[in-house]
């Protein structure tokens, strides 16, 4: 698989313990006995474990060893509805409201890791998004330097010269329509996640206008925002407006932007809205053949990363990895 060399070297020097929210999931437990056989990551499987172990069982897969944690009977139970309380007493929450919501495995897990019991978390092959990332907002909170939570994706495709070809998609899965500021924090948290995949990025701010083609309030956002990136980060090829096109081929760079050191060559791609990024990963996964990673949540206090509800246990194991070597 694409990059897992690295990371698992990485993991195997430094392990991890990570939290699989649904623990009943076959595709879970295909993915935690995969991990069980390793030595670098150490799942924690949320539920009941008599039940988890009897799925496991029926579906043939080893899960010997998991550790398997009950909300229902955890032993420090009141001490974590007492610390998830104080954190959000101030929002009107009670003891009692505390000891419900946490009875949820999505709050459960995200407690986890605030209480420094796992590392990072994996969920959402049940969950929606918005249940992996609301727990996460309100616990593990976004970085001191970081006003919203976003996401990308990483699309790799063998290339017709044996390396992958790899690109960076950001924001897929979070921000509805974010302002240009926060397309700057995007580009940023963005640019250091396609790295550690060893992406060397050249960023492109997408739109449907290159350079003044086109007029509108979303091209002079994009405009502006490719502006402000390229202030804030000085050291990193930065393009925008562009066009899908004139990002990625290099005959319409030439006839378009034919000064432009991005064009043509682009691999770190800025939406403007969910709507396009959305459909721009989906169609570049279902008809462009490539493996879509993702969405990588960015700019939290801690990892915690989400699936999609479509996923195959190939792809939670993958996940798995990603979330662990980023934490």
């Amino acid at each position: 698989m694409f990059g897992f060399g690295t990371m698992i070297e990485k993991l195997k020097k430094d392990p991890k313990t990570i939290v699989l929210t649904e623990g009943m999931d076959p595709r879970v437990l295909e993915a935690a006995s995969r991990l069980l056989a390793s030595n670098f990551l150490k799942p924690i499987l949320l539920g009941n474990p008599d039940e988890i172990t009897k799925c496991a069982e029926d579906a043939g897969f080893n899960i010997r060893g998991a550790e398997i944690i009950d909300p229902e009977t955890y032993d420090r139970f009141e001490e974590m509805a007492q610390e998830f309380y104080e954190l959000r007493k101030s929002k009107g929450v009670t003891i009692e409201k505390a000891r419900e919501t946490i009875k949820s495995t999505n709050y459960f897990g995200t407690m986890l890791i605030k209480m420094g019991i796992a590392d990072c978390l994996l969920g959402g092959a049940t969950y929606s998004t918005a249940d992996t990332v609301r727990p996460a907002l309100q616990i593990i909170k976004t970085k001191p330097e970081n006003s919203i939570v976003s996401s990308c994706f990483i699309l790799v495709r063998p290339s017709a010269t044996g390396e992958n070809e790899v690109l960076a998609m950001a924001d897929c899965a979070i921000n509805i329509k974010p302002t240009e500021d926060e397309l700057v924090e995007i580009c940023g948290e963005t640019i250091q996640c396609a790295k550690l995949f060893g992406v060397e990025p050249k960023v492109a701010f997408l739109s449907y206008s290159t350079h003044h083609s086109g007029k509108g309030e979303d091209v002079d956002k994009m405009r502006n925002a490719a502006e402000k990136a390229r202030i804030k980060y000085p050291d990193i090829p930065i393009e925008g407006e562009l066009q899908f096109d004139a990002a990625v081929s290099p005959r319409v760079a030439r006839q378009k932007v034919p000064d432009s050191d991005v064009a043509g060559y682009a691999n770190t791609f800025i939406f403007p809205d969910i709507n396009a990024g959305n459909i721009g990963y989906k169609i570049a996964q279902r008809v462009g053949n490539f493996e879509a990673y993702g969405p990588i949540l960015l700019g939290l206090n801690a990892q915690v990363n989400d699936l999609s509800r479509g996923c195959n246990a190939l792809e939670v194991y993958s996940m798995a990895i990603i979330t662990a070597a980023l934490a």
